[in-house]
């Protein structure tokens, strides 16, 4: 089963970048944890990113 990788902003099946020829890497998240470390930032930027459309 093959899945999508992404370098360069390029999506690809290849292991090699066809733009730069670095190595790609999967587009899939993270697994999900409750032991999260990052997910009280995420929540920040979400809500500054609504609170900045609302802005407009």
């Amino acid at each position: 089963m093959k899945h999508i990788l992404k370098c360069c902003d390029t999506y690809t099946m290849k292991e090699a970048c066809p733009k730069c020829g670095g190595k790609s890497s999967t587009t899939r998240p993270p697994k999900y944890s409750p032991e999260d470390k990052y997910a009280k930032y995420r929540r920040m930027a979400k809500e500054q990113m609504q609170k900045e459309e609302a802005n407009r």
